[in-house]
């Protein structure tokens, strides 16, 4: 096991719906912690950057505007295997193929508006929560709980 960082996006449906405090009860409930928490309408410029590995695909230019057309929760979720932790919270890109009792079995309606952006890997992760937050935005939790939650 090892202690990872990892990026989650409620994406504009998600916090349209009023479903930003479920998904991060989520996570918590799963025993990670939010290391990181805003709400902001994204610049264009950083979603080309979150988006880059898709640039010149027929689906970017989609992408990009659906991320900045109207406000996002982002959030920074650490823990052990944080990030195959929260992918298998948020369930399949598809929501029709995500497992019931997943944030988007339950809440995800198409596979355009599918809630959730998690990291795909812990490099991603890192990569992702660098372009997403600033170190002084970032805020590791050791606390007393700690004797509470896996580790390894």
């Amino acid at each position: 096991m090892a202690h990872e960082r990892t990026l989650i996006l409620c994406k504009a449906d998600a916090v349209a719906r009023g479903l930003v405090g479920e998904i991060i009860a989520r996570f918590e409930r799963r025993g990670f912690t939010i290391s990181g928490l805003k709400m902001l309408k994204v610049p264009a410029e950083l979603a080309k950057r979150h988006y880059a590995e898709h640039e010149g695909k027929g689906f970017f230019n989609g992408l990009v505007e659906y991320i900045t057309g109207a406000p996002i929760v982002a959030l920074v979720v650490e823990g052990e295997d944080a990030v195959e932790g929260c992918r298998s919270t948020i369930g399949a890109t598809n929501p029709i193929k995500a497992a019931p009792g997943s944030i988007r079995g339950d809440f995800g309606q198409t596979i355009g508006r599918n809630l959730v952006h998690g990291s795909d890997s812990p490099g991603s992760g890192e990569r992702e929560v660098a372009l997403w937050f600033t170190p002084a935005e970032l805020y590791p939790r050791d606390h007393d709980q700690k004797e509470w939650l896996v580790s390894a």
